[in-house]
């Protein structure tokens, strides 16, 4: 365990305050998936001016790691609309325990940001922790999380941005999970997501 705690704090020093996912929205990650086999999600968010509509398709490739494809839309209120293309992944890497109490996974992806002939690359890496809690009672499950992110930027912009993600994803039934997310830092902003399960 004491690999694990130092393996984590280096990642998240590494991550530290950390942009959103591999769009640049305001759409983290829990630090595990809600699905069995895969999972179809209509995303709704506010990066800052304007809004963004996106849709998803994620999949399991084992116990511990999933992945997906993401796409939509960027309204820039009164610039051109952005769109936005990317693809992430998921790899857990450590189980709550008496010694630390939240669960966490690596996150990382690679996308692209596309307005009025300006390309801009995003490569988010992050760690994502949080923890699992039952409603008594009922089928609900509640997962609060944090998920800072850095994400360099490439093509018609550089540098490196650095936000901080917090976020609840509520499992309603076996089918249905919502979930609300928000940012601050470098991308700050608001995003709710509905995802389909299987």
């Amino acid at each position: 365990m004491r690999r694990n705690g130092a393996m984590v704090a280096a990642l998240v020093l590494a991550a530290a305050p950390l942009a959103a996912q591999s769009t640049g929205t305001p759409v983290y990650a829990a630090p595990y998936r809600a699905f069995s086999n895969s999972e179809i999600g209509v995303s709704f968010s506010d990066p800052g001016p304007g809004f963004a509509l996106e849709g998803s398709y994620r999949i399991g490739f084992g116990p511990t790691i999933d992945g997906g494809v993401r796409g939509g839309l960027a309204d820039g209120k009164g610039r051109n609309a952005a769109l936005l293309v990317g693809v992430d992944g998921r790899a857990r890497v450590l189980d709550h325990s008496e010694a630390f109490p939240v669960d966490g996974s690596f996150t990382f992806g690679f996308g692209i940001s596309s307005s009025g002939g300006n390309t801009v690359a995003m490569l988010p890496i992050g760690f994502t922790m949080g923890r699992r809690i039952l409603v008594d009672g009922s089928n609900l499950t509640l997962v609060p999380y944090v998920h800072p992110v850095l994400t360099p930027l490439f093509g018609d912009a550089d540098g490196i941005d650095l936000s901080i993600g917090f976020g609840v994803d509520l499992r309603l039934t076996p089918r249905l999970d919502l979930r609300f997310s928000a940012a601050i830092g470098d991308r700050d902003g608001i995003g709710f997501t509905v995802a389909f399960l299987r």
